[in-house]
């Protein structure tokens, strides 16, 4: 027998950006308490609005499963004494099982004849079991500060008001955060104030939206704003610009949607786009409206949590409060543009970067001493590199980043345009914070990306000199991300640049921090080895990597062009062949040691060791122009044509030979061969281990 089971808990109004996560973690944790009893069940569909978080469970069991098994017991012969009656062993047994000796049975487990009782297990009724499940999973939602309200002992997010449980048309028989269970729901808070009773689960989104003016269906009301939004655009021939988190945080607000269209004055685009897009939606949680050439238009939107009599007061009442919002940006950038960023700049040196490394000016300095070189490394425009770099936090002291922290960076474009910098000065001022995050798109100037190169090199560097690199979990200055980034700048860009030697030169910018070649290692392993999960990504086995990084090299462009080289080489028949057989030449030569004299054609007695021979000199002389000029996927996609010479060898010529100039002579021969593979990574690391 089976039945839909219903839960809803209502509450005052949760935390928007929580929400999904709230209901997510609820259906997990309820639906992990059903698998534990054993419970079949079909559909979970979840439920959740600013007021109610809630579970729909299709045909959910009625009871666990029942199930019989055997539980062995002592010997017969033990169990009973020679005149057949019970011993204290059989006694025990029995007790153990809640059973009295007449109920044991005696039988044989294929060795010896021994008592057995008979245990049948399951068949709890399901309601019985709701109410803690149910318990467990709100006790586990991730809320990382709850609450307490009136003069209850119990928490949550946020104060829990209703709750309903059915299975079936039944009640459950339940308590939950104090709260006992029943059909009773509740609707709109302003629409419809009334109690609603839900009949039967099956019938709960439907009572809720035709008698409670509740859209209960997360995704089914998030799909309904983005509709209602986009047709609102339409009406002034614009395009709603519909951010992902901010349509999720919105569905979150509202149980019965209702999007409007407002307006502002045409004077407040003179401000930086950006500025008016981070006050409509940081503040006041409108969506934009842009022209089909993605120019913003004096239009917004607002989602009301009710349906209207009259929208036009609820639009006009939204319409005030978001023109003092923007007649502050407008202020904010007026009042910026009286000052240069240049002027700016003596306002960073009370500003701490961090108490060991000094001012924001002094990383400033810093930035643009390193971006110069790179500049000169790059044959790029050292000037430029200067310029950028000294005013590459100016913006942080204006009054636009002050109020609108997400402007850092933009507000110092426009201040830069306005200030009459070159338009590459100016857009290094924005691109310096690319990538923000994974995926991210990358600096389009040469300028922005020496810019945030050198601003990521210099942090990261500063912060492992003081010893504060990131442990466990804890990465307060985000190295990680950093680190990434600095990857992702030097490989997608084609930069040819040496990473030891930039953090070389980066440690020497700090002062007050003892470098040395050691902690240069440190950071340069640090950040190398975020090319191991970078790699997982692309579906690049580690063993590739590992057969680079075995290399240890500096230039993250050579790393990746020899990872893919790796890679491809190892798609290939002759791969694992090869690579076993550079681990056992890398096995042998470490037990023998490095070869002590150069190799002696005239001692090359063996037909298969002279055609080795002579086949990895014909290689060497092939690929050393492939090598120059770093086709390493073609330089080894060459050597796989080695397989069968090198197999030829192994079968046929006795490395350790009695002789001892012969055996010198081959080791020397099969050092050949191993160096010729080292040229682009070490491939015995493609073996599999034993």
């Amino acid at each position: 027998m089976s039945a839909d089971f219903l839960v809803e808990l209502g509450t005052e109004e949760l935390p928007p950006t929580a929400l999904k996560t709230l209901i997510g973690a609820f259906q997990e944790g309820v639906i992990a308490g059903l698998q534990q009893q054993g419970l079949e069940f079909g559909e979970v569909r979840p439920y959740a609005t600013p007021r109610r978080l809630a579970l729909l469970v299709s045909d959910l069991d009625e009871q666990t499963p029942v199930t019989e098994q055997q539980v062995w017991g002592p010997p017969a012969k033990i169990a009973f004494d020679a005149e057949g009656k019970p011993t204290k062993a059989a006694t025990a047994f029995a007790a153990k099982n809640g059973l009295s000796v007449d109920q044991l049975e005696t039988a044989n487990d294929g060795k010896a004849d021994k008592l057995v009782a008979q245990q049948t297990t399951g068949g709890q009724p399901t309601c019985e079991l709701l109410g803690p499940i149910v318990a467990d999973a709100l006790a586990k939602l991730p809320i990382p500060k709850r609450m307490r309200w009136g003069a209850k002992r119990t928490e949550f997010v946020r104060p829990a008001h209703w709750l309903v449980m059915l299975l079936g048309d039944e009640i459950v028989d339940a308590e939950v955060l104090g709260l006992k269970a029943n059909r009773v729901s509740r609707g709109h808070r302003f629409q419809c104030q009334h109690e609603i009773v839900i009949d039967t689960p099956a019938d709960y989104a439907r009572t809720l939206k035709d008698s409670g003016c509740v859209m209960a269906d997360l995704a089914e009301r998030r799909g309904i704003i983005q509709q209602q939004v986009e047709a609102e655009a339409e009406k002034v021939k614009g395009i709603a610009v519909i951010d992902p988190d901010l349509l999720d945080e919105v569905t979150a607000l509202v149980e019965w949607p209702q999007a409007l269209l407002g307006n502002f004055e045409k004077r407040f685009l003179a401000v930086p786009a950006e500025a008016l897009i981070a006050s409509m939606k940081e503040h006041q949680k409108y969506f934009h409206v842009v022209d089909a050439g993605g120019g913003l238009l004096p239009h917004f939107i607002t989602v009301a949590n009710i349906i209207s009599t009259d929208p036009t007061q609820v639009i006009d009442g939204n319409e005030r409060v978001i023109r003092p919002r923007l007649s502050d940006a407008a202020f904010f950038f007026e009042a910026d543009k009286k000052h240069s960023l240049a002027s700016l700049r003596d306002k960073l040196k009370p500003i701490v970067f961090q108490a060991q490394l000094g001012s924001i000016y002094d990383k400033t300095e810093r930035i643009a001493a390193l971006a110069v070189h790179m500049a000169k490394q790059l044959e790029a425009d050292t000037e430029l590199a200067q310029r950028a770099g000294e005013l590459c936090k100016s913006d942080l002291v204006t009054l636009m980043v002050g109020e609108f922290d997400k402007m850092q960076g933009i507000a110092g474009y426009y201040y830069a345009h306005n200030d009459g910098e070159r338009d590459e000065v100016a857009r290094a001022m924005s691109e310096q914070y690319l990538p923000r995050f994974a995926g991210d798109a990358l600096p389009e100037t040469p300028t922005g990306t020496i810019i945030a190169l050198a601003d990521r090199l210099d942090t990261i560097s500063g912060i492992f000199g003081i010893g504060q690199q990131p442990t466990g979990s804890k990465d307060p200055f985000a190295l990680r991300r950093a680190s990434v980034g600095v990857l992702r700048l030097l490989v997608e860009k084609q930069l040819d640049l040496d990473l030891r030697e930039l953090l070389n030169q980066a440690m020497d910018q700090h002062t007050g921090i003892s470098a040395g070649d050691e902690r240069v290692e440190q950071v340069l392993t640090y950040m190398l080895e975020r090319f191991r999960a970078w790699y997982e990504d692309a579906e690049i086995p580690t063993e590739v990597f590992r057969a680079v990084a075995a290399k240890n090299l500096s230039v993250p462009l050579d790393i990746d062009q020899r990872v893919r080289a790796v890679f491809q080489f190892s798609q290939l028949p002759q791969a694992q062949a090869l690579a076993a057989a550079n681990k056992r030449v890398s096995n042998i030569l470490s037990k023998s040691g490095e070869p002590k004299a150069a190799l002696d054609s005239g001692l090359l007695k063996e037909p298969a060791e002279q055609t080795l021979a002579r086949a990895l000199a014909e290689k060497a002389e092939s690929v050393a122009p492939l090598f120059s000029a770093r086709e390493y996927t073609q330089v080894l996609a060459s050597l796989a044509d080695l397989q069968e010479p090198v197999d030829s060898f192994f079968d046929n010529v006795m490395v350790m030979a009695d002789d001892p100039a012969l055996q010198a002579n081959r080791l020397a021969l099969l050092q050949q061969l191993r160096d010729l593979f080292l040229q682009v990574a070490d491939i015995s690391q493609l073996a599999p281990a034993k």
